[in-house]
C-alpha cells in the first residue's frame, strides 16, 4: 500500500458520495419545476403543496451535494498534481463553464425561488425554478464531457517543451460522441432516481395514510405517487437506449473495459452476453487468462457491442498484446472482477428499479391503490437500488478506464502527486471519511424528518370549512 493506492481509494470514497446526491438534484428540481407549472396552471392548492413539500427535500439534498462537490476540485491539487498539470489547460475551459455559465445559474435563481414565494409575480417566480433546473443539467453536461476527454481526448495537442497537453478545440471536447452518449445516459438515470424518490416518499405517506393529519392528504401523495411512476417509466426507456448506444462507443473507444465487462478473454464473433463466469487471469503472462466456468446467452453481446449478432469483439489477451506494443511493456488490463460485477449489478438493479416504476403504473391505473402494505415497501426499496445502480454504473465508468486517468497519454501511476506521503493521504482519507460518515447521517435524518412531517409542515392545511390562503408565504428554515 502506498500514496497512490490511497489517492486512488480516497478519490473514489468521495466521489462515489458525492454522486449518491448528484442525480437526485439533476432529475428531482425538473420535477419541483413540473408541480409548480401543474399549480401555475390549475391553480390546484395539492400541487403547490406538492412543490413546497418535494421542493424542501430538493433543497436538503441539493446543500449537501454541493458541500460534497467541492472536495472533488481541492483532491486534484492534493493529491493528483501530476494529472493536474497535464490536463489543466483542457479542462479549465469546460470546469469554467460549468462554474460560472451552470453552477451560477442554478445557485442564484435556487435563492430566487426560495425567497421569492410572496416578493415576484406567479410567472417570473416559476422562471426561477426552471432556470434552477436548466442550470442542474447544464452543470451536469460540462462536467461529463471534461471526464469523456479523458476517456476519448479529443481536441487538444501536447507540447513537446512542457509536456502538458492544451486546447486546441473547445467545440471537439463539448462534442465528443463519449459525451453526449454519457449525458444522456446519465440524465436519464438521474430522472429513475428522482422518479423513484418521489414514488417511495408517496408511497411511505400512503402505506401510512391513517394516520394523516389532513383527509387531502393521500389524494395528494396519489397524485405524485402516479408522477414519480411515469417519470420513472419514460426515464428507463431512455436509459435502455442510451445505454445500448454505449455499449457500441465502448467497443470502438474502449474495448478493454467492454471485454473486462463481459470476461471475453479471446477475441470473438457471434460472442454471447455472460450471465455468470468464474475466470482465472492469474496464468502465464500478464493479460493472459480465461475463463473456468461461463454462463451466457448467445450473440448478444456481439449485437451489443456492433449492431450484428456476428460481429467481432476483441478480447482481453488480445488487446493486452495490442496495447504493450504500442504502449510499451505493462499490464493494460483493469481489475476485471469489479467491472464483471459491476455490470451485472448496474444492469440489475436498474432494471429492478425501472420494473417497479412500469409495474406499479400498471397497479395504480384508473386511480387504483394496491392494498397489500408489501406493494409499498418494495416500492420504497426501489429507491436505494437504484442510487446503487447508478454507484455501479460510475464504478465501471471510471475503474474501466485504468491502468490511464487519461486513456493512451497519461498512466494513473504518474498522475499522481510527487511530493504527497502515505501518511498525508492516509490523515485526509480518515477525515473525509468520517466527515462524510457524519453529513451521510445528517442528510438521512433530515430527510426523514421533513418526510414525516409531511407536506402540513411547509404549508399549513386549512381548518375544516376555511379555505386555502390566498397568499403564498416565503419558506421558513
Amino acid at each position: 500500500m502506498d500514496a497512490l493506492d490511497l489517492a486512488r481509494w480516497q478519490f473514489g470514497i468521495t466521489t462515489v458520495y458525492h454522486f449518491l446526491f448528484v442525480p437526485l438534484t439533476i432529475g428531482l428540481s425538473v420535477v419541483v419545476a413540473a408541480l409548480q407549472t401543474a399549480w401555475h396552471r390549475t391553480g390546484r392548492a395539492e400541487y403547490l403543496r406538492a412543490t413546497r413539500f418535494f421542493g424542501k427535500l430538493f433543497l436538503i439534498n441539493f446543500a449537501m451535494g454541493v458541500v460534497t462537490g467541492i472536495v472533488q476540485e481541492f483532491q486534484f491539487g492534493m493529491n493528483w498534481s501530476a494529472y493536474s498539470t497535464f490536463v489543466g489547460d483542457v479542462f479549465g475551459a469546460p470546469l469554467a463553464m460549468e462554474a460560472l455559465l451552470a453552477f451560477f445559474l442554478e445557485s442564484t435563481f435556487i435563492g430566487l425561488w426560495i425567497f421569492g414565494w410572496d416578493r415576484l409575480p406567479r410567472r417570473v417566480h416559476l422562471a426561477t425554478i426552471w432556470a434552477a433546473a436548466i442550470g442542474s443539467n447544464l452543470s451536469a453536461f460540462f462536467i461529463l464531457a471534461a471526464n469523456a476527454w479523458m476517456r476519448h481526448p479529443v481536441g487538444f495537442a501536447v507540447d513537446p517543451a512542457t509536456g502538458r497537453a492544451y486546447l486546441t478545440d473547445i467545440g471537439a471536447v463539448l462534442t465528443n460522441p463519449q459525451a453526449l452518449s454519457t449525458y444522456l445516459h446519465v440524465v436519464s438515470a438521474s430522472f429513475v432516481v428522482a422518479g423513484l424518490f418521489v414514488v417511495a416518499v408517496s408511497a411511505y405517506k400512503l402505506l401510512h395514510r391513517d394516520k394523516a393529519p389532513h383527509p387531502d392528504e393521500p389524494g395528494m401523495f396519489r397524485r405524485t405517487l402516479r408522477a414519480g411512476l411515469v417519470t420513472t417509466a419514460i426515464a428507463g426507456a431512455v436509459v435502455a437506449l442510451s445505454g445500448d448506444h454505449q455499449a457500441k462507443l465502448m467497443a470502438e473507444y474502449e474495448p478493454m473495459k467492454l471485454a473486462a465487462a463481459e470476461a471475453i478473454w479471446d477475441t470473438e464473433g457471434a460472442a454471447g452476453f455472460s450471465l455468470f463466469a468464474i475466470g482465472d487471469h492469474e496464468i502465464g503472462e500478464v493479460g493472459v487468462g480465461r475463463n473456468i466456468v461461463d454462463v451466457e446467452v448467445p450473440y448478444v453481446l456481439s449485437f451489443l457491442a456492433t449492431g450484428s449478432p456476428a460481429g467481432e469483439v476483441e478480447g482481453i489477451n488480445d488487446l493486452q498484446q495490442r496495447f504493450a506494443a504500442q504502449f510499451g511493456p505493462g499490464d493494460y488490463t483493469p481489475n476485471i472482477p469489479v467491472l464483471y460485477w459491476s455490470f451485472r449489478l448496474m444492469i440489475g438493479l436498474g432494471l429492478a428499479g425501472v420494473g417497479v416504476g412500469v409495474l406499479g403504473l400498471w397497479l395504480t391505473r384508473r386511480g387504483a391503490l394496491p392494498r397489500q402494505r408489501w406493494m409499498y415497501r418494495v416500492a420504497i426499496a426501489a429507491l436505494p437500488a437504484a442510487l446503487a445502480a447508478n454507484i455501479f454504473g460510475w464504478v465501471l465508468t471510471e475503474m474501466g478506464r485504468q491502468p490511464w486517468t487519461v486513456v493512451g497519454q497519461l498512466l494513473t501511476a504518474a498522475s499522481v502527486s510527487p511530493g504527497v506521503s502515505l501518511a498525508e493521504v492516509a490523515t485526509s482519507l480518515t477525515v473525509f471519511t468520517v466527515l462524510y460518515g457524519v453529513l451521510a447521517v445528517v442528510e438521512v435524518r433530515l430527510l426523514l424528518r421533513y418526510v414525516a412531517a409531511g407536506p402540513g409542515h411547509v404549508m399549513p392545511y386549512p381548518r375544516q370549512g376555511e379555505p386555502e390562503p390566498a397568499s403564498i408565504p416565503a419558506f421558513v428554515y
